[in-house]
């Protein structure tokens, strides 16, 4: 429960500012789509190289206080923008101090990258352990449900902020919310687990053969997510004009039609079918980004978007309970298989991104959706993967 109402006020921050952060960087930039993605790619490759060095550092701190200390460093990743934010208001990007502007960009993604570090992976070690094998797609899909509700009710009221006020008071939010999820994480519960690979045997791990389909899944779903992240909000926000509250309520009426539908795909999920339901599930939510090419209009986006959302569910619940499942059944090496999986995702994330940066040279930005449906496709592999014995030993403590 403490983990679940930390989270949820974490997430109520980030359901704030989501969609609007990449905005914020891309009108930082004087508009330049191609500074926002290097500076997310930046953010994904620090991680995905460091996430197995702090976690020995996690060894020492332990994963409860890590939870509470990372806090700490989110406060003080939105204050770096807090900062950028009056940069921005006063002066114009071509004509600043772009030597303070770079180095308070600099320290954002220093400090996001130890907040990821002693973040998430005792959050999905946390996760795999507490979460009941026989309703864990249900208690994913109550997470997502809750999520979801205040991802209905965060952009739209970003979005009247932004119209009324600036970013100051949605980064003065989020520090606020950081430092408030401080009062539930110190009931959390102690995870006695300690990660044991040596930074090069994680590397070996992450290529060996019988983790491949693993990898692969997760590099897709983070090169899938990377432009579901980054440029799918910069492309409705260029479609419509900079309206600010239009980009938000579109944004909060999508997610208001699929809270309902979330709750009943995890009852679905933990009654079987799990890998079933991520193939067919994986093709829709593909021809989702398909569609998403050709959309033009403000009710285009509602629609498509609505259709993208349901199709995600189908995809995205199946997959979850069984990455969890799959992290459960590793014992007490579940952190290490979190480690994996980050660091597949967050590659995939900068991989899709140079990809990106470079494609865009050639075709406008929404061509780039089309490579995101061939990436979530790749959900397929972690259905098809034959299942890892517990306490296996091939090179490692697996």
């Amino acid at each position: 429960m403490a983990l679940y109402s930390g989270r949820m006020i974490l997430r109520a921050a980030a359901n704030l500012l989501g969609i609007f952060l990449p905005i914020f960087l891309y009108e930082l930039f004087d508009f330049n789509v191609k500074y926002v993605i290097i500076y997310y790619l930046i953010g994904h490759f620090a991680y995905a190289l460091s996430v197995a060095w702090g976690c020995h550092l996690l060894n020492v701190i332990g994963l409860r206080r890590s939870l509470r200390i990372t806090l700490v460093f989110g406060a003080m990743y939105y204050f770096s923008f807090y900062l950028l934010s009056n940069v921005k208001i006063f002066v114009d990007f071509n004509t600043a101090d772009k030597q303070n502007i770079f180095l308070l960009l600099a320290v954002s993604l220093f400090l996001l990258t130890i907040h990821r570090i002693m973040y998430w992976t005792p959050v999905h070690t946390d996760m795999a352990k507490f979460t009941d094998k026989k309703n864990r797609a249900k208690e994913l899909s109550l997470v997502e449900a809750t999520t979801a509700l205040l991802g209905a009710i965060g952009p739209v009221l970003a979005g009247l902020i932004l119209l009324k006020y600036n970013y100051n008071i949605l980064f003065i939010i989020a520090i606020v919310c950081y430092l408030g999820a401080l009062i539930p994480f110190m009931y959390l519960p102690r995870t006695k687990e300690r990660f044991s690979w040596s930074y090069m045997e994680t590397w070996r791990e992450f290529f060996s053969k019988k983790r491949r389909k693993a990898v692969l899944a997760y590099l897709g779903d983070g090169a899938e997510a990377a432009v579901g992240i980054v440029v799918w909000p910069i492309f409705i926000f260029e479609l419509l004009k900079g309206n600010y509250l239009e980009v938000g309520a579109i944004s909060s009426l999508v997610v208001l039609v699929t809270i309902i539908l979330q709750l009943f795909t995890g009852r679905f999920v933990d009654g079987g079918g799990k890998r079933k339901m991520i193939h067919w599930g994986s093709a829709m939510y593909a021809f989702g980004w398909f569609i998403k090419i050709f959309v033009l209009t403000a009710f285009q986006i509602f629609v498509v978007s609505i259709f993208h959302s349901l199709t995600k569910i189908f995809a995205r619940t199946p997959f979850d309970a069984l990455t969890y499942e799959k992290a459960a059944d590793q014992g007490h090496f579940v952190d290490e298989f979190t480690v994996i999986h980050e660091m597949a995702i967050q590659f995939g994330k900068g991989l899709m991104l140079i990809f990106v940066l470079i494609l865009i040279s050639f075709v406008s930005l929404e061509w780039t959706f089309l490579f995101a449906a061939i990436a979530s496709l790749a959900m397929n592999f972690l259905a098809d993967e034959k299942a890892i014995k517990k306490g296996r030993h091939s090179g490692s403590r697996y």
